[in-house]
């Protein structure tokens, strides 16, 4: 087994309540997903993250955990988990189940316990949760909820003390200071391990622990916690993979992959709002600003790169100036803006234009990284930003176009449904959905499949280095690929209208270019003044064939000092 396998991998994002529900009870639920895993095996996906399946209140969404080691009574049973595993396994796909380290629901029976001077239990659980006589310490770390909550501190009138919570006041932080939470934390990594689980997402790991005189982020003890778990894993389960997300400017998370010892892969926060600006301006700047910032990894490590997910669309790694641009293009109605963020999907941010939005996973299947789609964007599914929270972009899955767009059975009433369909003109079930996709030769669901297809045929997408050429107009991303295999040029049109580009092949001359979806040879070989034409929002990945043997290191020296001359 390739313990980097997730260097080849395509993720897929999915709320198991959001994707089908098998007993007719208006939720999705893990017998309803496994219903579905020869629709993701088509799809072409390699790896299916779930949001967090654990017995909760929901009150956010499942990341208020009251039991880390149960399913939730409406997504099913651990049996189900284990029949999911087992299928999902037997098709080559694999299962990312979201651990949730830093809090727990103020519902979970470790923090009643903690809160309550005369709980049976007090004495062992007293210590679990941060705790403090004033609210007034650790005056230096932001509030990251800023709609919703005023400060980092509430009160607890059992305890008499205030409780820390770096998010909802419901999820209390929990205590990494006392070792027994850090071994709990380590024997429920272990558990999911046992029941299957090929990787692990790190829910807000930089909020670990807590020091005066700082920002409570990123903190020196955080990671040699991380650690501990990546050597836990390691030993324990070697090729399960650790996802961090890490919501930090790149030269911060580059910390959270230490020596290649830490985590394996982290979310790329940054680079996902300048691919939105980028396609906003007709202008790549934003992209290559960032990119500039961005260091080299360690070789067993990845980054992941995702256009929309399950939150708003988060412009806390963006300037004052460029949130107020992204706000006042993506999101000119108030309702649709959420603390530093943008509450939308994928489409209605790109205004449903359909060569937008090829363009954008065009740019999301082939630059860095390992790329995470999230649920429905496959069809262009919509939202309602009139839901509470980040409800909006978490509506069921369109399926049909029957009552109920094939969720759950056409019978169940609309009410029982755990939130509505999308039911407007644009993006309602009955126009939006994958049936109605699958018999279309031509629909983004059928373009998605065969780009995926397309990828998976190339390992250099996913291995490769990353070489962002310079060309004019800068409406035009263009960037190589190259490994010790293959080399791949991709050239994105960030512009509505058509533009004519020259680009500098100098490395490659004489190389013939074969498009990666068409199998063609383009009539010119690359030279140093290579041009073409792309239409509005249009792309092309060309492979560069007939380059020679050469050593893959001198030559990614050669190529690397030409392209940035």
């Amino acid at each position: 087994m390739a313990y980097d396998w997730y260097k080849d991998a395509v993720f897929y994002e999915v709320s198991v309540r959001a994707f089908a529900d098998s007993n007719g009870d208006g939720i999705g639920d893990l017998p309803g997903l496994t219903s579905k895993l020869d629709y993701l095996q088509a799809l072409g996906i390699d790896a299916i993250w779930m949001l967090p399946i654990f017995p909760s209140p929901l009150r956010d969404d499942g990341y208020d955990v009251a039991d880390y080691c149960d399913i939730h009574p409406d997504y099913g049973t651990l049996e189900d988990f284990g029949r999911l595993v087992e299928e999902a396994h037997r098709r080559g796909l694999r299962i990312v189940v979201e651990l949730v380290p830093n809090h727990t629901s103020d519902q979970h029976p470790w923090f009643q316990a903690s809160r309550d001077p005369n709980h049976p239990e007090h004495a062992r659980y007293r210590d679990w949760y941060v705790w403090s006589d004033t609210p007034d310490r650790y005056k230096d770390a932001r509030i990251i909820f800023i709609d919703y909550e005023p400060s980092n501190w509430t009160y607890d009138p059992l305890r008499g003390q205030y409780y820390w919570h770096r998010f909802f006041h419901h999820q209390p932080d929990l205590n990494y200071d006392n070792p027994a939470v850090q071994r709990e934390m380590m024997k429920i990594l272990q558990f999911w391990i046992d029941q299957g689980a090929d990787a692990l997402r790190i829910d807000a790991p930089p909020y670990l622990y807590e020091r005066e005189g700082t920002n409570c982020e990123n903190l020196p003890e955080t990671h040699a916690y991380l650690k501990r778990l990546r050597a836990l894993v390691d030993a324990y389960a070697p090729g399960t993979m650790l996802l961090s997300e890490a919501n930090q400017w790149p030269q911060e998370v580059r910390a959270y992959f230490g020596d290649g010892d830490e985590m394996h892969m982290n979310f790329h926060f940054p680079l996902m709002p300048r691919i939105f600006m980028a396609l906003a301006q007709a202008d790549r700047t934003s992209i290559e600003w960032i990119m500039a910032r961005t260091p080299e990894l360690p070789p067993i490590c990845q980054w992941g790169t995702f256009l929309r997910n399950h939150d708003e669309l988060t412009l806390e790694m963006v300037t004052p100036e460029e949130r107020t641009f992204m706000w006042a293009y993506y999101a000119p109605e108030p309702r649709m803006r959420l603390n530093l963020g943008i509450r939308r999907r994928l489409a209605p941010l790109l205004e449903n234009d359909q060569d937008r939005i090829r363009c954008a996973n065009s740019i999301l299947l082939t630059f860095i990284g390992s790329p995470f789609i999230y649920y429905g964007d496959e069809i262009g599914m919509g939202d309602n930003i009139w839901l509470e929270d980040r409800n909006g972009v978490r509506t069921p899955m369109q399926w049909t176009a029957a009552p109920n767009a094939g969720f759950t059975a056409p019978d169940v009433p609309a009410e029982r449904l755990y939130l509505p369909l999308i039911d407007d003109a644009v993006f309602g079930y009955r126009t939006v959905n994958v049936a109605a996709q699958e018999a279309e030769p031509d629909s983004l669901l059928n373009w998605m499949r065969r780009a995926l297809q397309v990828r998976r045929q190339h390992p250099v997408f996913g291995r490769g280095h990353l070489i962002l050429l310079a060309p004019e107009p800068k409406s035009v991303l263009a960037y190589v690929r190259e490994g010790p295999q293959e080399t791949v040029l991709v050239v994105n049109n960030l512009a509505a209208e058509e533009q004519r580009v020259t680009l500098d092949l100098g490395p490659y001359v004489g190389a013939r270019l074969e498009d990666l979806f068409t199998g063609q040879t383009e009539p010119e070989t690359a030279s140093e003044a290579w041009t073409l034409t792309l239409p509005r929002y249009g792309y092309r990945w060309l492979r560069l064939v007939g380059l020679g043997p050469r050593a893959a290191e001198s030559f990614h020296e050669e190529v690397v000092a030409r392209c940035r001359a």
